[in-house]
């Protein structure tokens, strides 16, 4: 792992640099170019927006390893409340939730019946909630808990990470499940008996798995392309070609605010393209994280601010 990555990654998990850094005025300007806004209301805006260039949108209320139950409570209340206004104004829009914002931590059963409110909410919304990948050792609960989802609700999927080593193993015992997978780099900070720490290894490994999903796609898997690496992106759309596999049958599924170039390039060559849109208070260590996922950007997002 990199120097920059291995620094990024520390300064998310700081919990002093999380409190102090988001009060400085340039760096919340950094952070305006890859989130709407903290409201769902700016979510939901921007959802309308990118609808006229036929990209669609995942929702994600920022936030992580809530202690408390009341909180966790609140937040399913709020992604039920976002099930019924996406309904409303006609957006094809996703959701996508941590279990650790829905009292993991607190309790397998607490976070459950959290989950369980959320896709019931969805499923009247003809919609599909996302369980989002966190640090490694929640890797077997979160797994445990899709299982439990995905017997009783079609509409639901998981978020893999191609930089942990034993996704491909992950990926294998699921399939037989139908299920709906999202497949990620990783962005956190993880021992190298855990993860890949070169990029390189994690890339193979992401293509590895991406033709795993792409030949379980024409069985009537639902894949997400979720990455911004376009060598992958380019890759993984021949490889699909090669299979004669329809473009709808998978997605690209990227992050507001980078590459809205592609994204619109590729919405409009055919593909499925879906924006992924994180709003909330708490955005400081995402933020940082993406940064991790790939440092360069870090020069990237000094000469957006200071040009």
């Amino acid at each position: 792992m990199g120097l920059a990555r291995s620094a990024l990654l520390w300064i998310s998990e700081n919990r002093t640099l999380r409190e102090k850094l988001p009060r400085y005025r340039f760096i919340r300007r950094a952070v305006n170019r890859f989130m709407p806004g903290e409201e769902l209301d700016d979510a939901l805006a921007a959802a309308s927006a990118l609808k006229q260039d036929r990209i669609n949108t995942i929702f994600t209320r920022l936030g992580e390893n809530v202690l408390d139950e009341h909180t966790a409570r609140e937040v399913a209340d709020h992604y039920v409340d976002a099930s019924r206004k996406i309904s409303n104004l006609g957006v094809d829009a996703y959701l996508s939730v941590k279990l650790t914002q829905l009292g993991l931590d607190l309790g397998e059963d607490l976070c459950v019946g959290n989950l369980e409110r959320i896709i019931q909410a969805a499923e009247e919304a003809k919609t599909w909630v996302w369980i989002d990948m966190e640090q490694s050792p929640y890797v077997d609960r979160t797994l445990r808990i899709y299982r439990r989802m995905r017997e009783r609700h079609k509409k639901v999927g998981v978020c893999l990470q191609s930089y942990l080593r034993r996704t491909e193993r992950d990926l294998a015992e699921l399939l037989p499940l139908s299920p709906g997978i999202r497949l990620v780099k990783g962005a956190y900070k993880e021992p190298p008996d855990v993860a890949f720490t070169r990029k390189a290894e994690v890339d193979a490994n992401y293509l590895t798995l991406s033709k795993t999903m792409l030949d379980a796609a024409a069985n009537g898997v639902f894949f997400g392309v979720a990455t911004h690496d376009q060598s992958l992106i380019d890759r993984i759309n021949e490889e699909s070609r090669r299979r004669g596999l329809d473009k709808s049958r998978y997605e690209l599924q990227l992050l507001y605010g980078i590459r809205t170039d592609v994204q619109r390039r590729l919405a409009a060559e055919g593909y499925s393209v879906r924006c992924l849109i994180s709003y909330g208070s708490y955005w400081f260590p995402w933020y940082v994280r993406r940064l991790a996922e790939r440092p360069a950007n870090v020069w990237f997002v000094l000469k957006n601010l200071f040009a």
